[in-house]
């Protein structure tokens, strides 16, 4: 073993267990992995190490310049209302058996998911779903996790489904062979998405656990905390004073929300701006925080506290949850560091995160993507919330400011023409998506300034990190280590057979690093392993390659592994272990099926 072959490994290791323990963002870790390929063969010149122009070169592999298009025609479709097309209907469906509403949404999701990105899909679907739960009286917690593994079903299934696929077709370009046709998957597609979708019908309502959201953690006390507005009076003793030191901070249970000064809400820290006469302070308080209340709900506490402001009026506060969306600017950022409380005219109740609900210490907690709040502030504070793309609030679907849906049947129009494109006159798919994000821009459907928002560049930052260690990993000789390693496993295998024990050997080690690495990560990793094993066994790659497709997107055991299973993981209030006792199964069904099905359609020979 050469010390390119250990230096190569050492960061396959340093990266894999960063990606596990999140010491650093997924991106992060790849740029650095970037960062130190390409110092270490710059300074001692390896002809075991990949070059300048080889990482460099990896900007020019077209998969990631396709997801980015992609990510940009998904949100294109959500915005002319594709997505919510498919809500409405299901929602007429709550009266349906239990069994029959979780087939119909399965199979619906499923198909969508299939020609657009997997997230938009279930960040629409979440509120949808924990409203149908609701008309249906049965846990959130029965629906979401059938929600995020219907849309890993769909995208199994054609090559735009998921980025996974897209990034297989573009390194099976780079190895000079065949790029992977629009619909080639759907034959292993199809079975997989039946059977699993028979299983969580018929065993799904069992298996699913009945988890309480995030709003279930308040004591009845809590669950009527009020809105209260009060304005300092002419020649009080609060005026030239912060609400930290005066009397307000200490009343028990007291919160300030707002103070509105001259019809303007001031910015800043408003708990050290100093009061003035007139002065209009939107409060929060718990019913024991307060002297008296009335049986109309309206509260004056002024008097009795001692406090020289003058009642305006009283409300019970609004308590919503939203969950920190794909795309949130706030992400990484504490509470205390974005000022959420003068930014949003929120405050944070309660924050559930990994299985757990955290309470303490809120204004030091960094936020991170899937993170549910539990938030209350005023009607016009959840109104103005409801635009932000930082939270995505769960009491119901989203409504866009600009009603697209004149442009539905131009966007579905190209859609199809792209599929029809690539299936039929084999133009690539990079052509085909970027012409219809071309016209998409063209037309206004998704402004500039959108389309960058929409996509998610640390899954691209990811990608090209990935594919420079992939690089490294083929030039210094590791594949071929792993390769000789894994084969001489079945040497004592007849060889007759020895074609199929190696596709199992792959899809069930591809399978282990999905459920704890991102899909992408792992199938750029092992898609050079497949190539290599079918190599060494002197057959087609494509029955691995396919292999390693499915199996990088099948991740079903844990909430880490893909990114909807992340998303529904804290809003549904579940624990590490419900994602296996549903997912090992699953899994299980998903390995059986594509070892028996791919070498029917993709030969070895």
């Amino acid at each position: 073993m050469t010390w390119e072959i250990i230096f190569v490994l050492a960061l396959l290791v340093f990266a894999i267990v960063n990606f596990v323990m999140e010491k650093l963002p997924v991106d992060v870790t790849a740029i650095v992995v970037f960062s130190v390929l390409m110092l270490v063969s710059m300074l001692t010149k390896s002809e075991h190490l990949p070059d300048l122009n080889t990482l460099v070169g990896v900007f020019a592999n077209p998969a990631p310049l396709t997801i980015a298009a992609m990510f940009i025609i998904s949100m294109a479709l959500e915005k002319v209302g594709a997505i919510d097309l498919l809500a409405d209907a299901l929602s007429r469906l709550t009266k349906l058996p239990m069994w029959l509403f979780m087939l119909v949404m399965i199979l619906s999701v499923a198909f969508i998911s299939a020609f657009m990105n997997n997230t938009p899909v279930v960040v629409v679907f979440l509120p949808v779903m924990i409203g149908l739960a609701r008309k249906m009286k049965t846990p959130a917690s029965k629906l979401l996790i059938p929600l995020s593994y219907a849309s890993i079903f769909g995208g199994v299934c054609t090559l735009m489904g998921t980025s996974t696929n897209i990034l297989m077709s573009g390194i099976l370009t780079q190895h000079g062979m065949k790029p992977l046709g629009m619909f080639e998957l759907t034959s292993v597609g199809l079975p997989l998405l039946f059977v699993a979708t028979a299983f969580l019908v018929v065993f799904g309502n069992r298996l699913l656990p009945v988890r309480e959201t995030l709003t279930a953690i308040l004591s009845e006390e809590e669950r009527r905390e009020f809105i209260t507005e009060a304005f300092v009076r002419p020649k009080s003793e609060l005026i030239g004073q912060n609400f930290n030191g005066s009397a307000l901070k200490r009343a028990r249970g007291l919160k300030l929300l707002e103070i509105i000064r001259d019809g303007v809400a001031l910015g800043g820290n408003i708990r050290d701006a100093l009061l003035e006469e007139g002065d209009r302070l939107v409060l929060s308080c718990r019913p024991s925080s307060l002297a008296t209340a009335q049986a109309t709900g309206e509260v004056d506490f002024v008097h009795e506290q001692g406090l020289d402001l003058e009642q305006i009026a009283a409300h019970q506060g609004a308590i919503v949850e939203g969950v920190i969306g794909p795309m949130s600017s706030i992400t990484g950022r504490t509470i205390r560091e974005i000022n959420f409380r003068q930014r949003y005219r929120m405050i944070i109740i309660a924050v559930h995160r990994h299985g757990r609900n955290v309470r303490e210490r809120l204004e030091t907690l960094p936020l991170d993507f899937g993170d549910t709040l539990l938030m209350m502030g005023t009607d016009q504070a959840i109104e103005n919330l409801r635009s932000s793309d930082d939270i995505i609030l769960l009491d119901r679907p989203p409504v866009s400011a600009k009603n697209l849906s004149k442009w539905l049947p131009l966007v579905i129009t190209l859609v199809i023409a792209m599929v029809a494109a690539v299936s039929f006159i084999s133009l690539p798919i990079v052509a085909g998506s970027i012409a219809v994000m071309a016209v998409i821009l063209v037309i206004g459907i998704v402004k500039p300034k959108e389309a960058y928002a929409a996509v998610e560049w640390r899954i691209l930052m990811l990608i090209y990190g990935m594919l420079a260690l992939g690089a490294a990993l083929e030039t210094s000789g590791a594949t071929q280590y792993g390769t000789d390693q894994i084969v001489g496993l079945a040497g004592s295998v007849p060889e007759h057979i020895r074609p199929f024990v190696m596709l199992a050997v792959l899809y069930l080690i591809t399978s282990i690093f999905t459920e704890f690495l991102s899909n992408n990560a792992t199938v750029v990793l092992m898609a050079p392993v497949a190539l290599s094993i079918a190599a060494a066994l002197g057959v087609d790659a494509r029955p691995f390659a396919v292999a390693v497709c499915v199996a990088a997107s099948a991740s079903f055991a844990t909430p880490i592994g893909y990114q909807t299973n992340t998303y529904v993981y804290s809003v549904g209030g579940y624990r590490f272990s419900d994602f296996a006792r549903v997912g090992i199964p699953l899994n299980l069904l998903y390995f059986v099926i594509s070892v028996l099905v791919i070498p029917l359609f993709w030969k070895f020979h």
